[in-house]
């Protein structure tokens, strides 16, 4: 059954997401990768508030590409979420509690997610092209000089995804390996 998702992503609206679920996003997300998150995470250490308030907000693995004229932003497909695990734990301390990316999590970030009722959303790739539809509107609000990996502000309507590992640490990428050698057994 598919789920339309108002956000902020509240702890009690992520308690309610179950890993396999189809969800349609709607409100405001966040973009950063590896750089950023580097930012934010010496930032935070240094006692320093973030450019954006994390509380309950969803960070999107992205780097879009430039807009063409008359369009809100560029491709925006996902990019391979490992690359923040070292900093997914810190942010989720700060309060952010959904990631939007692809591929498989550490440990220690599904531990944080448990922690912190934090949920992982698989996006597509591939799809850059189709997510971008759903963004309408795109805002620069930091680290400009990083280029495509920017902070920026992003509002989605219906953005397809996936939930990937719930607030539980249930993980759709283990559960559903397990099922199909289940069925190959079974055969």
């Amino acid at each position: 059954m598919a789920k339309h998702i108002t956000l902020p992503l509240t702890e009690e609206l992520a308690k309610t997401l179950h890993a396999g679920d189809t969800v349609y996003l709607t409100g405001t997300i966040y973009t950063s990768r590896d750089a950023g998150h580097k930012r934010m995470c010496e930032a935070l250490a240094r006692g320093e508030s973030l450019p954006f308030d994390p509380t309950d907000a969803t960070i999107y693995y992205v780097g879009p590409t430039p807009a063409k004229p008359g369009k809100v932003i560029g491709s925006a497909g996902p990019t391979t979420s490992g690359r923040m695990d070292a900093y997914a734990p810190a942010m989720m301390a700060a309060g952010a509690r959904g990631m939007i990316g692809k591929g498989a999590r550490l440990p220690e970030v599904v531990e944080a997610m448990k922690k912190y009722r934090g949920v992982y959303f698989g996006a597509i790739g591939g799809a850059g092209a189709l997510l971008a539809k759903c963004i309408k509107k795109a805002e620069l609000i930091a680290y400009e000089d990083l280029g495509a990996e920017a902070l920026r502000k992003l509002y989605v309507e219906e953005m397809p995804l996936f939930v990937i590992i719930d607030s539980e640490g249930r993980n759709l990428y283990e559960d559903g390996r397990k099922a199909y050698l289940e069925s190959r057994k079974q055969k």
